[in-house]
């Protein structure tokens, strides 16, 4: 990891902002440094007997490591090079095209810190799972819920890290009728592979319930759903093919391009096929 400071984009700072939170810092996780972020390590500095210079070299970077692995409590919840290879032989893929697609989803982590499974809760989805379920969004809305419940994606409302649990909790907990909380949690994505609630019954359980429950077990879960989503929406040739863009549009959407998730996943998988 490099040296980082005030002003600094990229991955390491992403890193970062997520490792800040999970020490109980309020940062906006990005690819961004920003000033909230300078507050928080230098803060972090004069709490662990550091230089308070904001700036993030070896030594910042060894303590937060160290303050973040002291917080680990699910060592026995991550995939392994031969769950990825097993993966890989079962679909007939190269393993460097699943470790692109792990890579790039989730950062290749499948969990917070705490132990609970990565998610990104959808506030534009929530509005349509609610729909499907007979309820009017609109007897929802508020300025309390502006943040969880709205009409069209606004990537303004994520916030990142175990804060995205707060915006599940908060959609999930708006009423106490059943079919509202069952929208809640079908409007996340979870885990190493971002596999999105509604599709419970499409990755094999028969409830949305049961499907987040085994998300929280280990990233083994996480790998078989993304499978069974590739199966079902016939994406798996894509992914034999290295057609990523192809993959990215059926996997993310019409957005992909937009995100150069395509290029991403090329990139990706260009580095892991050097390794391997």
């Amino acid at each position: 990891m490099k040296t980082i400071r005030y002003r600094s984009t990229g991955s390491d700072v992403h890193l970062l902002e997520e490792i800040l939170v999970e020490l109980g810092y309020t940062v906006v996780i990005s690819n961004y440094f920003g000033l909230d972020s300078q507050n928080a390590i230098m803060d972090f500095q004069k709490k662990n007997g550091l230089i308070i210079d904001g700036i993030v070299g070896a030594k910042t970077w060894s303590k937060l490591i160290e303050a973040q692995n002291a917080l680990i409590i699910f060592n026995d919840k991550f995939l392994s090079e031969n769950d990825l290879q097993d993966f890989a032989d079962h679909y007939n893929l190269e393993l460097a095209v699943v470790k692109a697609v792990n890579e790039i989803e989730s950062l290749g982590k499948g969990f917070l810190l705490d132990g609970r499974p990565r998610i990104l809760f959808e506030g534009h989805i929530f509005w349509k799972e609610l729909k499907k379920r007979g309820l009017n969004p609109e007897d929802f809305v508020s300025n309390n819920t502006k943040n969880v419940l709205y009409e069209k994606w606004a990537k303004k409302y994520y916030e990142g890290g175990k804060q995205e649990y707060d915006r599940l909790e908060k959609a999930a907990g708006m009423s106490d009728i059943d079919a509202v909380h069952e929208a809640a949690y079908a409007s996340a994505s979870y885990g190493s592979f971002q596999i999105m609630g509604f599709n419970f019954k499409l990755v094999g359980f028969p409830s949305i319930d049961s499907f987040v429950s085994q998300m929280y077990t280990h990233e083994k879960a996480h790998l078989s759903a993304f499978g069974k989503f590739c199966e079902a929406n016939r994406l798996i040739h894509h992914l034999k093919s290295k057609n990523w863009a192809s993959f990215a549009k059926g996997y993310n959407g019409a957005a992909y391009e937009k995100n150069k998730y395509d290029i991403k996943l090329e990139n990706a998988y260009n580095k892991y096929k050097l390794w391997n």
